[in-house]
Parts: C-alpha cells; sequence; structure tokens
C-alpha cells in the first residue's frame, strides 16, 4: 500500500488549503482513512478520520468547523480541505490508513503512512 499526500503550501492566517492523498496498492471495503500532524519540536497528532464504509467523520477539537475531510472514491483520494487557518495549524500533515473497523485516533492505531506535506501558516 501506498499513500501520497500533496497540497502543502505556504498561507497567511485566514487562508484555505486542500490536502489530498492517493492511495494505491489495495483498496478499503471498511476502516479509515486519517490525516496527522507535526509541528517542530512536538509528537505527531491526530487531526481528522473518515471511514470508508460510510463516510463518517470525526474530528479533534482544534479544527472542528474549520477542516474537513471527504473522500473521492473513483480516484481513491482522501482530502483535507483547511479553512480560516491559523498560524498555530503549521505542521508537517501526514495521511494515514487503518485496516481495522474501529475508530481510532493514536499513531500506532494506523497501518499504512504517506510522507507527509508542509503547511506554513503565516501570521
Amino acid at each position: 500500500v501506498q499513500l501520497q499526500a500533496s497540497g502543502g503550501g505556504l498561507v497567511q492566517a485566514g487562508g484555505s488549503l486542500r490536502l489530498s492523498c492517493a492511495v494505491s496498492g489495495r483498496t478499503f471495503s471498511r476502516g479509515y482513512m486519517a490525516w496527522f500532524r507535526q509541528a517542530p519540536g512536538k509528537e505527531r497528532e491526530f487531526v481528522a478520520t473518515i471511514r470508508w464504509s460510510d463516510d463518517s467523520t470525526y474530528y479533534t477539537d482544534s479544527v472542528k468547523g474549520r477542516f474537513t475531510i471527504s473522500r473521492d472514491n473513483a480516484k481513491n483520494t482522501v482530502y483535507l480541505q483547511m479553512n480560516s487557518l491559523k498560524p498555530e495549524d503549521t505542521a508537517v500533515y501526514y495521511c494515514a490508513a487503518r485496516v481495522d473497523y474501529r475508530l481510532a485516533t493514536t499513531v500506532t492505531s494506523y497501518d499504512y503512512w504517506g510522507q507527509g506535506t508542509q503547511v506554513t501558516v503565516s501570521s
């Protein structure tokens, strides 16, 4: 399984970016896709997840109302639309895949990882 993340960049506070994660190598009929992020000097943290079977979503509190995770079955791609970006959203963003059907938000619960894409929000 390969996950290819893209879409990061430099944006001013209040701006928007859309990250993409292309999945190849297998299809997931159940389980989850997720986005995590890691800021300099900090641990990798959960951002959002979407369940393959029914598009059910779950977000960390700090991004609720600003970020939206979605997927395109035909393209086998997951997106993270990020609006109203803040400087504290600056991080490397990683997409991840989980085979198990149970919701999880920890790094160790995810089986496959993409390479990360840098998001920098200037004040």
